[in-house]
């Protein structure tokens, strides 16, 4: 009876591994369906048709049970990450008030795109006309996407 129920379980676990892990039709499933039917193999062998029916029985029933609760959403979800992510990758400039026409600094080389600094915020920026070099003034001339075009000021 001890070998019987073993299989059992291993068959239900293997149910659960070959829905939640390895969907699809894999070694799990295959091996759950092995020792289920070993299971009830050896219940008719020991136990006759009444010990084997009874074993069918259970093992359809515990596989339905198993297949409904594996899929059911609810079921996993204390299980899976509840953080939320509340950042943002880039910030649009035009809505840190930059505007055409203002000047800043170049943080890093713009070769051609890198690091600026305008009304004390970094952004990233495009140099449209060459390369400009780190601690050189630099005049927003328009935006794209979420990034500055600048161009070199010459004095």
């Amino acid at each position: 009876m001890g070998l019987i129920a073993g299989l059992i379980v291993v068959a239900l676990l293997l149910l659960v591994a070959e829905l939640v892990l390895l969907p699809g039709l894999s070694v799990a499933g295959i091996c759950a369906l092995l020792a289920d039917v070993a299971a009830v193999w050896i219940a008719f062998s020991r136990y006759g048709v009444g010990g084997g029916v009874i074993t069918l029985g259970i093992v359809l029933v515990l596989s339905i049970v198993v297949v409904v609760l594996s899929l059911r959403a609810r079921t996993w979800q204390r299980f899976s990450l509840q953080d939320r992510v509340e950042g943002a990758a880039q910030v649009d400039p035009k809505q840190r008030n930059v505007k055409i026409g203002d000047r800043g600094e170049a943080v890093t080389r713009l070769a051609p795109i890198g690091k600026i600094r305008v009304n004390g915020e970094t952004f990233e920026a495009k140099s449209v006309d060459c390369y400009v070099d780190a601690r050189s003034e630099v005049e927003v001339i328009g935006f794209e996407n979420f990034s500055v075009i600048v161009r070199p000021v010459v004095e």
